[in-house]
């Protein structure tokens, strides 16, 4: 499974839970930067993207759920904490318990 994650400068233990979920290939963009945000790309090959919706301006989670839609790619948005990110991608059916 390969994800890509928008937002925060540092994910912490989400990295490490993520993998542990099955993860094997993890794309972090924080989207701080104007250049990063405008050259926003979402690999064929991504299983979900996850967006740390306390680090995203609007325009930029507006744009990531642009590309999702288009490539027809799960999007999830949550907080940074594993407790906000595990429960979100269960919703979605993304992870299994």
């Amino acid at each position: 499974m390969s994800i890509v994650i928008v937002g925060a400068d540092y994910l912490g233990g989400i990295e490490k839970n993520l993998y542990a979920k099955g993860v094997k290939e993890l794309i972090h963009i924080t989207g701080r930067k104007a250049a990063n945000r405008n050259k926003i790309n979402i690999p064929k090959h991504t299983s979900f993207v996850l967006v740390l919706t306390d680090f995203v301006n609007h325009n930029t989670a507006k744009m990531i759920k642009t590309a999702a839609k288009t490539q027809e790619v799960p999007l999830v948005f949550a907080k940074r904490s594993w407790g906000a990110v595990e429960k979100q991608l269960l919703d979605a059916g993304v992870i299994n318990a």
